[in-house]
């Protein structure tokens, strides 16, 4: 039994509180002192320039009951004037630098989730599920990326013209500004009331999406073995559960903003009322000028525009936060601890060497029942072994384990004489390839992503693996062969083509030990036949274990194991088993008459 560290990591990416994101976004606001200063000045200017006309006009107001001559009401006028066509280019000027300030954070912020993201053990992000993971890179960052655009520069700019606003009342006379801080607590109750319940909320919303996201990719990925088993109803159903979850928490979500509006508009309400009493009450004690009076209202009245902008968009605006502390999290996350030690690695160079799986148990976290149970099996060196069994059965979590992604409760697995718990992951890379049906064709030239692989290989190499894997013509014929580019931009590639790029990246890998998780999965049946070839010619020589999709792959081995409920109830040769009548014979029954 295989000594492990027994701190179960949770079943979800970390997310990281209000206050850890506040400190992050500031450590990265000081790192541009210069943009973040300009920043906050021109919208500080932009915000008093809005003010100043209000204040100007009770000044008018006080000059017509004065009798002021016109000059001074015209050059008051001009003021005016000059004061909003001046504030309108500040708080334009603010948009803008709150929208490139907003970028580079977001820019960094992205860059560093999935970076965070790359650098996680494999076995972390089976363990979270791809759904989580890619809607923090994905979808965390379109609503943090809208949110800047669109939420973050109006709830900032509305903000403080809300406070040069307050300042504004009170410069007008103090008892008018206590009166319009009158509607300070009602607002006060209204965001104690909202913000502890929305902020979860939003939190929860967006681990749905993941959750949904997870059920639907899951689904498309295995979409053949669904089939195959006639499991449609229930992902479906799945499906439909997860999304109506997103749904009952949308819904939820505006509910709770509708009841939040209605209690800001008592607060708007209750401010405006204490103005105009305490306003009439000064004017009849003389003890203020028919311009104070006249501007207070119009002050707190100019309070309302940002006020809405900000109920408006608060709703973008959480969602933000939400994702914000979501992808801070990311960050937050803890590479896995393993240490190679004394453990000898087997040089990589070597042609092949057995595998030993003994008494492998094996359960994910926050579930009591293991999905493996003392599984035993071994695969000779430069043998083949196929896997097969009904979805749910736990072929892909043992070929992951084989691949040395993840750690089992009890048991082990060998390369040879080398336990694979004893080492770090890339140690593990050096002795295992695996290889699954979601393979990925990054943008840029084709050469480049076959040294994924390796390197250093010469073009000359490159296509030796590629003509290994049946490759080599439909590559010549590209436009600039080697040199073509591929992926989002460049030469379209259909799921043969993109098998045969990881087929050859798994030849130029030159690793002893090979794992096939249910490669040839989404190509149609003929590419299928020239994969399956492909695939024998890139294992050859090495100890191979295939998640067989195809019962025709199952047949190429020269063993299968068949699983069910996680442990292993039939072993043997093709001829083997069909004479046996069990399992596999009516798996390869069921198989031939569907063909």
């Amino acid at each position: 039994m295989s000594t492990t560290d027994t701190r179960v990591a949770p079943a979800t990416l970390r997310t990281a509180s209000g206050r850890e994101a506040t400190r992050w976004v500031t450590a990265h606001c000081r790192e541009v002192p210069w943009l973040t200063a300009a920043t906050v000045l021109t919208t500080v200017a932009g915000a008093a320039l809005q003010v100043l006309p209000v204040l100007l006009l009770g000044r008018v107001v006080d000059g017509v009951v004065e009798g002021e001559s016109r000059s001074m009401l015209l050059r008051i006028g001009v003021l005016m004037v000059a004061a909003a066509l001046l504030g309108a280019v500040a708080t334009a000027v603010s948009t803008y630098l709150i929208g490139r300030l907003g970028a580079d954070l977001l820019a960094r912020l992205r860059e560093g989730a999935v970076r965070a993201v790359l650098g996680m053990p494999s076995a972390r992000i089976e363990q979270v599920g791809r759904g989580d993971v890619l809607s923090r890179v994905g979808d965390d960052v379109a609503v943090l990326s809208k949110g800047i655009r669109m939420a973050i520069p109006t709830v900032f700019s509305a903000g403080v013209l809300v406070f040069i606003a307050t300042v504004g009342m009170f410069g007008l006379d103090w008892r008018l500004g206590l009166a319009g801080a009158g509607a300070l607590p009602a607002y006060a109750l209204a965001l104690r009331w909202y913000l502890p319940r929305s902020a979860p909320l939003y939190r929860k919303q967006r681990v749905a999406q993941a959750d949904r996201a997870q059920a639907l990719i899951s689904g498309l990925n295995g979409i053949d073995t669904v089939r195959a088993y006639r499991l449609e109803d229930t992902f479906r159903e799945k499906v439909t559960s997860e999304s109506w979850r997103v749904r009952e928490y949308g819904i939820e979500v505006f509910r709770f903003f509708g009841r939040f509006v209605g209690r800001e508009n008592r607060a708007e309400f209750i401010g405006l009322v204490l103005i105009i009493v305490v306003g009439y009450a000064l004017l009849e004690a003389d003890a203020a000028s028919l311009g104070q009076v006249s501007a207070a209202p119009l002050m707190f009245h100019r309070l309302f525009t940002p006020l809405g902008a900000i109920m408006f968009t608060f709703d973008e605006a959480q969602k933000s936060g939400a994702s914000l502390t979501r992808l801070v999290g990311v960050l937050g996350e803890e590479a896995e601890e393993r240490l190679v030690g004394d453990t000898a690695v087997p040089s990589a160079e070597a042609l092949s060497y057995p595998v030993t799986v003994a008494g492998l148990t094996f359960t994910y976290p926050d579930t009591e029942e293991p999905v493996l149970r003392d599984v035993d099996l071994s695969i000779p060196a430069g043998g083949s072994l196929a896997l097969v069994g009904a979805t749910g059965a736990g072929k892909s979590t043992l070929a992951a384990l084989i691949a040395g992604i993840g750690t089992p409760q009890s048991g082990s697995v060998r390369i040879g004489s080398t336990d694979l718990a004893g080492l770090d992951e890339a140690g593990a890379r050096a002795l295992v390839s695996i290889l699954t049906q979601e393979t990925h064709v990054f943008s840029g030239p084709l050469a480049d992503d076959l040294r994924l692989a390796a390197p250093e290989a010469t073009d000359a190499e490159l296509m030796d693996a590629l003509r290994t894997v049946g490759a080599d013509r439909w590559v010549e014929a590209l436009p600039e062969g080697l040199d073509t580019m591929v992926g989002e931009g460049g030469e379209r590639l259909d799921v043969t083509k993109v098998a045969h790029i990881a087929l050859a990246r798994l030849v130029l890998g030159r690793t002893p030990v090979v794992v096939l998780d249910e490669s040839t999965a989404e190509a149609g049946s003929e590419g299928a036949a020239d994969l399956e070839r492909a695939v024998l010619a890139a294992c050859a020589g090495r100890t191979t274990l295939f998640v067989a999709h195809r019962l025709t792959q199952a047949m190429a081995a020269d063993r299968i194991a068949v699983l069910d409920a996680g442990r292993v109830v039939e072993q043997g040769t093709h001829d083997e088993l069909v004479a046996l009548g069990g399992r596999y014979a009516r798996l390869w029954r069921a198989w031939r008459e569907g063909s």
